[in-house]
């Protein structure tokens, strides 16, 4: 009888045993990741974009990371404080879009010394503590637009160049890419080289300044990014100057440059794919957190090696956009850009 008694014990025991291990591993399977995304601002289109394209990533939609977007407002020093609140909350992982390519170095350091894996999107930081980075090559863009620009002009005469922010890596890399084509070409003068922000307004601003300043004698314009590139344009319109007489490139494939190459009033227009960007990041950030076993989800990865192991930089293609394209990209564009 005390026999059957012991089975009995025993066999409640194992049961239970085997519950709460089928109990944790449930618990385990349903971890939420609590992941940030510090962006440099969101008042242009494009981070809009991205953040958009983030939070339609499949492992967010599931359920299997929450994720909390960081405005920087354009300003390092609240990229930093942001760093630090995601710290002290205990965030898993930081994707980080930095304003500043040196003054983000320390925010990605606050975050190593905590073990938060930060994975880089975007714009670069000069930090050797970036577990990865996944963007475009911003050299090769300024190329790019710069010789569409020059080739419309015949190689020569006058052009200005509106470019990012002043420390950004965007904005370092696409100058020299825009300076390596210019100097190909000896008959081709900057008249002036100024940042407008990334911002329209700001471009359209410094447009009309040049425009009194070289009357007749811009002959082309070569924007860093579309905003910027848009602006100018408004800028020949309202001085009553045809924009397809003096042409202008710009950079990231946002909606109104797509409907710019359309009308012909913007000569170049190169696409930075913003959800690559974005959900390839957090596929990296899944990975760094989980290993291994992880499998990307973005569609990115039909395009780029995954890899066996992380590889520190991950370069998504470039996508010009031509009048034969730009009805399909903007059938894609699925987005609300008032946000």
């Amino acid at each position: 009888m005390k026999k059957t008694r012991s089975v009995i014990v025993l066999l409640l025991v194992l049961t239970l045993l085997i519950s709460i291990f089928a109990n944790v591993q449930i618990l385990a399977a349903k971890k939420v990741y609590k992941i940030g995304a510090a962006v440099y601002g969101l008042k242009a289109e494009y981070m809009r974009l991205w953040t958009t394209a983030l939070e339609r990533h499949p492992a967010v939609k599931n359920g299997t990371v929450k994720i909390t977007v960081f405005d920087g407002k354009y300003d390092a020093s609240v990229q930093q404080s942001q760093f630090e609140t995601m710290v002290t909350q205990g965030f898993d992982a930081i994707l980080f879009v930095p304003i500043d390519i040196q003054a983000g170095a320390a925010a990605v350091e606050a975050a190593y010394q905590a073990r938060i894996p930060v994975i880089g999107s975007n714009t670069r930081v000069n930090s050797d503590h970036l577990t990865s980075y996944i963007g475009s090559d911003d050299v090769k863009a300024g190329e790019i637009e710069a010789e569409a620009v020059l080739s419309k002009i015949g190689h020569k005469g006058n052009v200005v160049i509106i470019e990012g922010p002043i420390g950004q890596s965007a904005q370092i890399e696409r100058r020299k890419g825009n300076l390596n084509v210019i100097r190909k070409y000896p008959a081709v003068k900057v008249l002036e080289m100024k940042t407008a922000n990334w911002s329209r307004a700001e471009a359209l601003s410094l447009m009309e300044n040049w425009l009194n300043a070289y009357p007749g004698k811009i002959n082309g314009v070569i924007g860093q990014n579309d905003e910027m590139a848009l602006g100018a344009i408004q800028a020949m319109k309202q001085a009553g100057i045809d924009p397809k007489t003096i042409p202008t490139a710009g950079i990231d494939g946002v909606t109104d440059a797509l409907l710019g190459i359309k009308s012909g009033e913007l000569a170049s227009c190169t696409l930075q794919d913003a959800t690559g960007q974005s959900q390839g990041a957090l596929d990296l950030a899944l990975r760094a957190l989980i290993g291994s076993s992880y499998k990307p989800q973005a569609d990115c990865w039909k395009d780029m090696v995954w890899g066996k192991t992380m590889q520190k930089v991950y370069n998504v293609p470039w996508v010009p956009v031509t009048k034969d394209n730009a009805d399909k990209l903007l059938s894609q564009r699925k987005v609300d850009t008032s946000r």
